[in-house]
């Protein structure tokens, strides 16, 4: 039996994700939380988590070990015309991206990556408090967030916004200066693309959010649906 079991376990690996933070512009001084963070989230839900920031390992061989693939805080042209290609590829194979805060702003000469995201970043004033407010109570990431929600965060506004996202979260632009979406703002989202699945929340600027344990449990169900579960 004890075989039968290994067998088993052999059969069923343990989920993994390629958790990727590149920067070639601006580059967030709280990625080395958000590594830490999310390595930690691996350790204590069974799912394995992979760190770089080494474009190479947008390849077929590797991406194909990956049930998701996180930008954390990533900015600028990350990757050359054959890594895109091959994360386009990885996608329509049923592979899973989640997108984390800075991971909106870059690689603007890349339109599939945008409808990827599900919008493009298009600027922030001022960190501020806002009020956020949950669109989807029922979703894993968002049930336990208060309805209402007051915290300071870096605000984006975006530009191109898919129609065809699950909004889970969004931001009342009354509550801060600076928004220029108006009364639709959506702060994190969900949708199925093109054979894969995305997710993506514009939280997470500061090291704070990282030992926040209602953001983290946000992210947390953000790379499940990103993995498939």
């Amino acid at each position: 039996m004890v075989g039968f079991f290994a067998e088993a376990r052999a059969a069923h690996p343990p989920k993994k994700i390629l958790l990727f933070y590149k920067t070639a512009a601006y580059k967030h001084l709280s990625i080395p939380s958000g590594i830490a963070a999310i390595t930690k989230l691996g350790v204590e839900n069974k799912f394995q988590v992979d760190t770089s920031s080494n474009a190479s390992v947008f390849n077929q061989e590797s991406l194909k070990k990956y049930n998701a693939v996180v930008f954390l805080s990533t900015s600028g042209d990350m990757l050359d015309s054959i890594q895109q290609l091959n994360f386009e590829n990885y996608i329509h194979s049923g592979g899973g991206f989640m997108g984390i805060h800075g991971a909106s702003a870059g690689e603007y000469a890349w339109p599939w990556y945008g409808k990827l995201l599900g919008a493009v970043f298009n600027g922030h004033p001022a960190q501020q408090q806002a009020v956020f407010r949950v669109v989807d109570s029922k979703h894993p990431s968002t049930r336990h967030i208060p309805l209402f929600w007051t915290i300071k965060e870096e605000l984006y506004n975006f530009k191109n916004i898919n129609p065809a996202i699950h909004v889970l979260l969004t931001v009342d632009e009354s509550s801060y200066k600076g928004g220029t979406n108006g009364a639709y703002h959506p702060m994190a989202w969900h949708h199925k693309f093109e054979g894969g699945r995305a997710f993506y929340t514009a939280l997470g600027h500061a090291d704070d959010k990282y030992i926040d344990p209602i953001f983290l449990k946000h992210i947390l169900y953000g790379i499940r649906y990103a993995m498939g579960r």
